[in-house]
């Protein structure tokens, strides 16, 4: 049985699109999934399936059914981010304090090379086929290349989680 984290996008920030994560669990639980443990509030799901076909789709036209609201979601294997995590090319002082914005599909080569053009002397990034890892030297909340600046650049999806965030993810997923 493989195992998966779901990442939702935008549900729960500022009082849109909220969900309770135990709700949560118990509709991923509805679609069959097995080993379903959510991590806080942000929209973090491990859980384990044996069919791995459509879950993107599979997961989001469930929430829309249920809360009548679309959310974008991204999903990974385990194993996959676990690598992410293990490839960060910051110190561990700067690993402590950086982001990780997963990207839905690889980006195309032309995107990548536009968009390391851009540059911010408190953010240092560095952008792969499923991760941009960014660091932000005054903190994400005063960050000029966030989530949505690479979404545009890179043209995918993507979501931001912090450095903890995936650590415990990847415990959960373990």
């Amino acid at each position: 049985m493989e195992k998966y984290i779901a990442f939702l996008r935008g549900i729960n920030v500022g009082g849109h699109k909220k969900i309770l994560m135990a709700d949560l669990k118990l509709l991923f639980e509805s679609l069959g999934f097995e080993k379903v443990t959510t991590y806080i509030q942000s929209g973090n799901v491990a859980f384990a399936t044996e069919n791995e076909a459509n879950l993107v789709a599979k997961i989001a036209n469930a929430i829309e059914v249920k809360y009548g609201f679309k959310v974008a979601v991204l999903v990974k294997k385990a194993s996959e981010l676990e690598e992410i995590l293990s490839k960060s090319p910051f110190s561990s002082e700067k690993l402590k304090k950086s982001y990780f914005i997963l990207l839905e599909e690889k980006p195309s080569l032309e995107h990548i090379e536009l968009t390391t053009t851009f540059s911010n002397s408190n953010e240092e990034f560095y952008i792969t086929e499923n991760c941009v890892y960014i660091y932000y030297a005054q903190g994400a909340g005063n960050a000029k290349l966030g989530n949505n600046f690479f979404e545009k650049k890179l043209i995918v999806t993507a979501t931001a989680r912090n450095y903890n965030t995936i650590v415990k993810l990847v415990e959960l997923s373990r």
